[in-house]
């Protein structure tokens, strides 16, 4: 269904609490023909998953994830993952270490 919105550039979907969920991994259809430059998920406790499966979206510069199930570790960015991003917000059920972050880290 959203590998049909080739022409998509923001895909946002707020304070769902009521939904049964989904995995963040489904947006893989995307990574290819979406024009992704923001996506915001967010207030949505019952979207799961790891942020890494984001990774490689090639033009993905803004990347909301608060308030989610999603989890992952932050160390595990490499020098090839998320090479466009300029902004990224994480859940609590992600690590973190605390860093200055800016675009030159990623």
């Amino acid at each position: 269904m959203l590998a049909g919105l080739p022409s998509l550039k923001e895909l946002s979907y707020f304070r769902n609490r009521s939904s049964t969920g989904g995995n963040v991994n489904s947006l893989r259809v995307l990574k290819d023909t979406l024009e992704n430059e923001k996506v915001a998920i967010e207030d949505c406790p019952n979207v799961q998953g790891n942020f890494m499966e984001l990774a490689d979206f090639p033009r993905l510069k803004e990347l909301h994830l608060m308030h989610t199930r999603m989890t992952g570790d932050i160390r595990d960015i490499g020098e090839r993952d998320f090479l466009a991003l300029e902004t990224l917000t994480l859940p609590s059920g992600v690590y973190t270490v605390e860093l200055a972050m800016s675009p030159a880290h990623f």
